[in-house]
């Protein structure tokens, strides 16, 4: 089953593509790399996921805010790519959490985007990755994660 399937399968439906909130692009393509900017938890809706992670937002949001930042690198990667099955791995996933100070489960938020990159793309969404805690994120987000794709050739 390819990628594209595997999301139509899921029932999941894609965020229009996010613009740019600073002097940037969503993403950059070099040579069999795709290197994704970084996304925040934005709904289809246009509204954010906001504030801190231990103190009113809980794990299970944190976990479901970095699930919708999956969402929207999908909509990035079919943007730079036109489809899916163009990906061949997510290569590196770099995962922030705006948490209070003593918050030391990182790696569990960083799972909602994770779980649903091996959901659409099966262990080749599996990533290096890296999950760490911030004392801010732009315009109070949850979460924002950023990602390196490798391309099929």
């Amino acid at each position: 089953m390819s990628a594209t399937e595997r999301l139509q399968a899921l029932g999941l439906t894609l965020p229009p593509p996010p613009a740019p909130i600073g002097n940037y692009v969503p993403y950059r393509i070099g040579g069999n790399l795709l290197f994704l900017s970084g996304v925040g938890p934005r709904k289809a809706d246009g509204s954010l996921i906001t504030g801190k992670v231990g103190a009113g937002v809980s794990i299970e949001q944190g976990y479901e805010a970095a699930k919708i930042c999956g969402l929207n690198m999908l909509t990035n990667m079919i943007a730079a790519l036109g489809s899916l099955d163009r990906v061949d791995t997510i290569l590196k996933v770099l995962g922030m959490v705006n948490a209070v100070p003593d918050f030391q489960q990182h790696p569990r938020i960083i799972d909602g985007c994770t779980d649903l990159l091996v959901e659409v793309f099966g262990d080749n969404g599996r990533p290096a990755r890296s999950a760490v805690g911030v004392a801010s994120l732009p315009r109070d987000i949850a979460v924002e994660i950023e990602a390196v794709i490798l391309i099929k050739s």
